[in-house]
């Protein structure tokens, strides 16, 4: 079948991308497709997975252009996200996320899952007097990229966002920490590596920034991204560790 779209309920275009985003990854609907069936009707509508598995089918096996998400977006509203209100799209997509995770009753689903889209970092803090360092590994559902540094320049590429992403700041005046072999505070080096990339790996572009005004302003400057993204070419050893097959 051709693509099916999703009708507006009111505001819902973004829940609609959201969900366009996971029904059309076929790994997730083969997840979605193997979920334990709640037993009773109450059940059934409460239930983020089920009621997406019953969207998916509904999306495949009609020959109308679109469908309604009603059920889903019902379901969703009985878990506190509000209809008929523009959503951030990556807070909703983490309260998907947590929704779907809350509610998939087989571990190996959610082992399946979480290789699927979570992302593995580990972070460095390193003194800069004494060279005492702590490490700490960390997850990550999607890549938080911003498209501005940290002179409000413009970044020009996809592969400029995560090069400034993954770069080593520096911590200095206020933001020093309290070093345990110096006893006191001092300039830290805060730095990432990529230890692990998921199947799916879904990036956020941050696009809001706020002005001088303390407005909120959207960035809509054009941002090119490769066909093939190879993070190899894009990140240092230091910053990327994943297997050679990942990147």
């Amino acid at each position: 079948t051709g693509a099916i779209g999703l009708y507006n309920l009111g505001q819902s275009c973004c829940l609609n991308s959201l969900l366009q985003v996971f029904l059309m990854n076929i790994r997730f609907t083969g997840i979605l497709r193997r979920i334990t069936v709640p037993l009773c009707a109450v059940q059934r509508r409460m239930n983020v997975p089920y009621q997406m598995l019953l969207l998916l089918e509904k999306m495949q096996c009609g020959k109308r252009k679109a469908v309604h998400p009603t059920e889903l977006a019902c379901c969703l509203s009985a878990h506190r996200v509000e209809l008929f209100v523009q959503h951030d799209a990556a807070q909703l997509f983490l309260h998907l996320w947590n929704l779907i995770m809350k509610q998939m009753k087989k571990l190996e689903l959610v082992e399946e899952l979480s290789d699927l889209y979570i992302i593995y970092i580990e972070e460095h803090l390193t003194c800069q007097n004494c060279s005492f360092e702590i490490k700490s590994n960390s997850s990550m559902l999607t890549l938080p990229l911003p498209v501005l540094d940290s002179n409000s320049h413009m970044l020009k590429s996809l592969e400029d966002c995560l090069q400034y992403f993954f770069h080593p700041e520096e911590l200095t005046g206020q933001n020093m920490c309290f070093c345990q072999q110096c006893e006191r505070k001092t300039p830290f080096l805060q730095s990432m590596k990529l230890v692990h990339l998921p199947q799916t790996l879904t990036i956020q572009l941050k696009r809001f920034c706020f002005e001088k005004s303390s407005n909120m302003q959207k960035l809509s400057h054009y941002l090119p991204f490769p066909q093939d993204l190879d993070f190899n070419r894009v990140l240092t050893e230091n910053q990327c560790q994943a297997d050679y097959n990942e990147k």
